[in-house]
């Protein structure tokens, strides 16, 4: 995978919200994925869908 992907596909998620901690944990592949959806998701959805991803995923637990 590109390098410059995985690094923007890192700055979408951060700026949507994604914990720092948490985004260390994060696969690269699942990163681009991420950003990808959240891309593609109206701008109000897209702090509350890249959560819901990261609780899908396991990389986050719910409140």
């Amino acid at each position: 995978m590109n390098d410059s992907v995985a690094i923007d596909a890192k700055r979408i998620l951060l700026r949507y919200g994604a914990p720092i901690a948490v985004l260390d944990k994060v696969s690269e592949s699942h990163r681009v994925d991420f950003a990808r959806v959240i891309a593609r998701t109206t701008l109000a959805s897209r702090e509350p869908r890249l959560k819901e991803l990261l609780i899908e995923h396991g990389y986050l637990e719910e409140d």
